[in-house]
This record gives C-alpha cells, structure tokens and sequence, in this order.
C-alpha cells in the first residue's frame, strides 16, 4: 500500500517560517507530479504549490515570492516564509505515485493526513 506522511507544521507567529517535508512510501516505481494543497476551516481545498516530475513549478497567487516547493526522491517539501495568519490551514501533500502490475504501471492520486499550520496575528 502506498502512502503520503507529511510532517512540519506547527504554530509560529506571523512573518516566521516553517518548512513542510512529505515522504512516499510503499511500493512505488516512479512519482510524476507532486505538490502541497490547503484547508481553512469553512474553505475549499486549494491548490498552493504543484511541481511536476521534470522540476516545473506552479504557486498559487497568494503564496508567489513566499513559498518555495521543491522535490526529491519521492518527496516533495514547502518552505513557507514570511508567514501571515490567512496562511493558517491543514495543508495536504498530493501526488501521482506508480506502481507496477506485472509489466503494467499504474498511476494512482494519493493524499496525505495532512498537518496543521497556525500562523498568530
């Protein structure tokens, strides 16, 4: 089975920074896009930070300049600076992890826990 763990939130006061980590495991063959999504209470999940399996990085409006999302081998991190209170969510890491059945490699849409940033005024 294969699973997404994120680790790195916490609390820290506005304008400090935090660095959000998540590892793949399972038996996964190869990893295609990668990327971090956020959920305030009372709001829909968005999308905050994707990169692709060749490097290519997308941000959200609100977190351009600020976050800075990067990826290794089956991991993806955000590094979240100058933090303000309406950065305050449960952020979610996502991927395209695959898997090899047989000789076929299927591709399935995982989901971390998610981990809880609170960000004081």
């Amino acid at each position: 089975q294969v699973q997404l763990v994120e680790s790195g939130g916490g609390l820290v006061e506005a304008g400090g920074s935090l660095r959000l980590s998540c590892v793949a495991s399972g038996n996964i063959f190869n990893v295609r896009d990668m990327g971090w999504y956020r959920q305030a209470p009372g709001k829909q999940r968005e999308s905050v930070a994707l990169i692709t399996g060749n490097g290519r990085v997308d941000y959200a409006d609100s977190v351009k300049g600020r976050f800075i999302i990067s990826r290794g081998d089956k991991m993806v991190h955000l590094q979240m600076n100058n933090l303000k209170p309406e950065d305050s969510a449960v952020y979610f890491c996502y991927g395209e992890l695959g898997g090899l059945s047989g000789d076929v490699l299927n591709y399935a849409e995982v989901w971390g826990q998610g981990t809880l940033v609170t960000v004081s005024s």
